[in-house]
C-alpha cells in the first residue's frame, strides 16, 4: 500500500481535492466542465486513502443527479448512449448506505446492457468471435476489451462473482486474448496477422479475470505485462498493469518507486487528467488488485442483511 505521508502523494490527493466544483462533481482538467468518470475515480482514489467522507459523499451525491431513469450513467448528457461510465460509478457508490438504491439499479442496468454480436462469417478478415456476448462503450456497437473487463470486476465487487454475465464476459475475453499474449482493445487477428498488445489494456482483462480463470490459461499474457514493466511510466498503462499484477498476487517489490516516478513526470509534461492520476493512486492503494480497496463488502451481503 502507498505511504499516505510521501509529500507527492499528498500533493496528488490536495489536487483531487481542490478540483471539487461546487455541485460535487469534479473536471477532467481545470476550467473544464464536471465529468461522470472524473467524478467517479476522483471518489475512489480520495475514499482509498480515508479523505474526506463529505467531499467523497457530495461526489457522489453529483452522479445520483447524472443517472438517467435506466440506471445508467453516460459521459454525457447530451449522449445517453455512452454508458460506460456507470461501471465506475458503482464502485464509487459501493459500501455507502445512503446510496444504495442508486447503486443497485445501476447494477440491473450493467447485468442487462450489452452491444452488437453476430455470427462470424467464414470469409470473416477478423481472428475474434463477433458473437460471444461482452460489454460495449457506446450501445447498439460491439463488445470490447476495456468496457468488458471493467464491468465484470464492477459486478464482481458489487457481489455477483456468479453471474451468467460474468461467465460471458470470461469467455469474450479469453477469445480476445492474443495467441502470444496479451490484450489490445479487443481484435486479436486481422487478415491473417496477429495484432500487439497493450500494457493497459492487458492490465485491465487480468484485473477481471483473476478471481475467476486458472493462471495456466493467462500465463502469456502476464509474462508480457511483467516484461513490460521495467518500462512503463504513464500513468494508465502503469496503473491497470500495476492493478492486474497485484490481482494475481504478483505486485512488484518496486510498485510504490515506480508510481512516485510517473508523479514526478508531471514537473516535466504537465498535470495528468483527474481520471489519470486517480487511477494511478487508486492502484498504488490496492496491493492485490482493485478489489483489495473494499475488502469484502458487496451489495449483495448488505442486500441480504437489510432483510
Amino acid at each position: 500500500m502507498a505511504s499516505f505521508h510521501l509529500p507527492a502523494y499528498q500533493t496528488a490527493l490536495q489536487t483531487i481535492q481542490q478540483s471539487q466544483l461546487p455541485h460535487g462533481g469534479f473536471a477532467s482538467q481545470p476550467e473544464n466542465q464536471p465529468r461522470t468518470d472524473s467524478t467517479a475515480w476522483a471518489v475512489l482514489a480520495l475514499s482509498a486513502f480515508d479523505i474526506s467522507d463529505d467531499i467523497c459523499d457530495r461526489g457522489r451525491g453529483y452522479l445520483q443527479t447524472q443517472q438517467h431513469k435506466n440506471g445508467s450513467l453516460s459521459f454525457s448528457s447530451n449522449h445517453p448512449e455512452t454508458s460506460w461510465p456507470t461501471p465506475i460509478a458503482i464502485l464509487a457508490w459501493h459500501g455507502v448506505k445512503q446510496f444504495q438504491t442508486a447503486q443497485q439499479r445501476a447494477v440491473e442496468f450493467l447485468l442487462d446492457f450489452t452491444g452488437a454480436h453476430f455470427e462470424k462469417s467464414s470469409h470473416s478478415a477478423i481472428g475474434h468471435d463477433p458473437s460471444i456476448r461482452g460489454w460495449p462503450w457506446v450501445a447498439h456497437t460491439h463488445s470490447w476489451v476495456l468496457p468488458t473487463a471493467l464491468a465484470m470486476t464492477t459486478l464482481q465487487i458489487a457481489g455477483f462473482p456468479q453471474h451468467q454475465r460474468i461467465d460471458e464476459g470470461k469467455h469474450m475475453l479469453l477469445d480476445r486474448q492474443l495467441p502470444h499474449g496479451g490484450w489490445n482493445s479487443g481484435n486479436t487477428i486481422t487478415f491473417g496477422k496477429e495484432l500487439h498488445p497493450l500494457p493497459e489494456c492487458t492490465g485491465i482483462a487480468l484485473q477481471a479475470l483473476a478471481s475467476n480463470t486458472p493462471m495456466n490459461q493467462v500465463e502469456k499474457s502476464l509474462d508480457y505485462v511483467l516484461g513490460q514493466w521495467p518500462s512503463l511510466q504513464t500513468p494508465i498503462s502503469l496503473g491497470w498493469a500495476l492493478l492486474g499484477l497485484g490481482a494475481w498476487g504478483l505486485r512488484p517489490a518496486n510498485a510504490e518507486e515506480k508510481v512516485l516516478t510517473s508523479l514526478d513526470l508531471q514537473a516535466r509534461y504537465g498535470p495528468y487528467s483527474l481520471p489519470s492520476l486517480s487511477l494511478l493512486l487508486c492502484a498504488a492503494q490496492a496491493s492485490h488488485g482493485l478489489h483489495s480497496l473494499f475488502g469484502h463488502r458487496s451489495l449483495s451481503r448488505q442486500h441480504s442483511s437489510s432483510q
